[in-house]
Parts: structure tokens; sequence; C-alpha cells
């Protein structure tokens, strides 16, 4: 069974015994929410939605001390690639095939803190379950057809506000992607970006069809 396990912010480590470990925006060092170290972590892919610091974070060191191979935009994997770490670059709306499954870039509307870069969201499929990452993203409606073209078990989402969705928006993104469970993230690390998770689960199990689940920096999910 899967398991996803929250970093803090906006970072999640996926995986299962015997299986690749899959690390999402590796914001380690200098985050107040971190719950592991970098030297802790080993990942075999690291996915990275976008350039901002609090996101690529520590993806490259991670990469140099483990040998991931980073999975992003073509512009971050060809950065990463110039380092001489492992890549690979796709782009919105590509999927590529990997070991444990697939991993296709959606939209994000967010800026990509990289030059001529964009921001990007993941769907991954891991050994048959479909899991959705939005990244940092504003509410869109195509958000409908990425749980229409991809059926989804988890949906990752922000809720913070100021640079993302807050609540009421993230709660119509569950509406729009159908998940049969939301983990909450992007909160409560700085003061611009508070919210009340407990309030987001309790409006997204009155208003749609969808479990929630809060989930503490450290600890983790089996689903």
């Amino acid at each position: 069974m899967p398991e996803i396990t929250f970093l803090g912010h906006a970072g999640f480590m996926l995986g299962e015994e015997g299986k690749e470990t899959l690390i999402f925006d590796p914001f380690i060092s200098d985050n107040p929410q971190a719950s592991v170290k970098i030297d802790d972590l080993k990942a075999d892919f690291i996915l990275v939605s976008h350039g901002h610091f609090d996101h690529l974070g520590d993806a490259y060191k991670i990469a140099e001390k483990s040998g991931a191979t980073i999975i992003s935009t073509a512009e971050i994997a060809g950065q990463a690639g110039e380092k001489g770490l492992n890549s690979h670059p796709q782009h919105l709306g590509g999927r590529h095939h990997f070991p444990f499954g697939s991993v296709k870039l959606t939209l994000a509307f967010h800026g990509s803190g990289i030059p001529g870069g964009h921001a990007c969201g993941f769907v991954v499929d891991y050994y048959g379950k479909n899991i959705y990452f939005a990244g940092d993203t504003a509410l869109f409606g195509d958000m409908k057809l990425i749980g229409e073209l991809d059926p989804l078990d988890l949906a990752l989402l922000p809720i913070g506000d100021n640079f993302t969705m807050g609540i009421d928006d993230a709660v119509v993104a569950a509406s729009f992607l159908k998940a049969k469970t939301v983990i909450p993230y992007h909160y409560n690390t700085w003061p611009p970006i508070e919210a009340d998770p407990e309030e987001f689960k309790k409006k997204v199990e009155q208003k749609t069809d969808s479990s929630c689940v809060v989930v503490a920096p450290g600890s983790s999910y089996k689903f």
C-alpha cells in the first residue's frame, strides 16, 4: 500500500516498501515546518513544480547525494543537467513512463521562478494509484479535465491563499477533481499564508464527495 509523508510546507514523499521513492518540492533548509533533515532523505525521483526557493528548495542537494532523477519542466531539468545531475525534462500536457508508472505535467497558474519557464503540477501514476500534486496554483476551470482524464485516488492542494488558492477556491478545486481523498498543504509556514486546515476539511466533506485528511508535518497517510 503506498504511503505519502508530508515533509512540511509543500514537500511530500511518496513510496512503498521495495519500490521507488518519489519526493515532491523538497524545501527543507530554512523551512519552519521541516520534519526531516536533508541527510535523512533519499529518493529515486524528485519532482519539482517550479523554481521558487520554497519548492525547488533542496532538490539539487538531495539529487546530488542520492543520485535521484529530477523530473520537471525543460528549464529546471536543463538547469539540473548543467549541474551534472540526472534529470528528465517534460512540459505541460506531456506524459512519460517510468519504472513506477508515469508522470504527466499539468497546468499551474503561478510564477515559474526561472527565466522562460512555466510552473506546473503533476499527475503521477504510482503502481496504479493516481496522485495529483497541484504545485502552487490559482483555481482554474480545466481542473475538471484533470480528474476526468485520470481518475484520482489522491489530490494534494495548496490552501494558504495570498500566493495560491485559499480555502474556498481549493474546495471548488476539490469539487472539480473528484479525488477519493484530498490533503491540504502550503499553509501556516509564514503569517501571509495562515489558514485552518480543519476548516478546509469540513468544507470539502460538506460540499464534495471527497474525504479530506489533514496530515501534520512528519506524519504519513497510506492509501
